[in-house]
């Protein structure tokens, strides 16, 4: 059983939704949402990515940030189970805030979403404690690398 799904029996009990009889049980599967923190300057981005997430099954982003201090901020309050994070963000850039929030012991999964995904050298995303780096231009990337990292985290 994976660590977001949950098994809820309900003898005796009036339960909506789908059930299934196992032995004199009835069982529900009841998936967890996962929340995403956005971390882009642009509002447009933040707007089309947001939409583009919650139209998947099982996720919501939580917040979003406009830059690295707000990313942090939020990341302390929001606690989310993934945060993408663009690279060329005012007052702490997408590298800074990986490293800083590592810093803090935040141990969620993080993605590098940008249009300059070949100019990030790997030591620097390993430094800063990246998962995956993933261009602005292929977003079944952004969703193939979303569900893995949310799945194994």
């Amino acid at each position: 059983m994976s660590r977001d799904t949950w098994y809820v029996t309900a003898p005796n009990a009036k339960v909506e939704g789908a059930l299934q009889l196992i032995g004199c049980h009835l069982i529900r599967r009841v998936t967890m949402t996962k929340y995403i923190l956005l971390v882009d300057d642009s509002e447009l981005i933040r707007l089309a990515t947001r939409h583009f997430l919650e139209s998947q099954p099982g996720f919501e982003v939580c917040g979003e940030a406009v830059d690295g201090v707000d990313a942090l901020e939020k990341a302390s309050h929001l606690h989310p189970d993934l945060i993408i994070l663009d690279i060329v963000l005012p007052r702490m850039n997408g590298l800074q805030t990986a490293r800083e929030l590592r810093a803090r012991s935040y141990n969620v999964p993080i993605i590098l979403f940008t249009w300059y995904a070949d100019a990030v050298q790997p030591e620097d995303l390993e430094q800063a404690g990246i998962n995956a780096v993933i261009s602005k231009t292929n977003p079944a990337a952004l969703q193939s690398h979303v569900k893995s990292l949310l799945a194994a985290a």
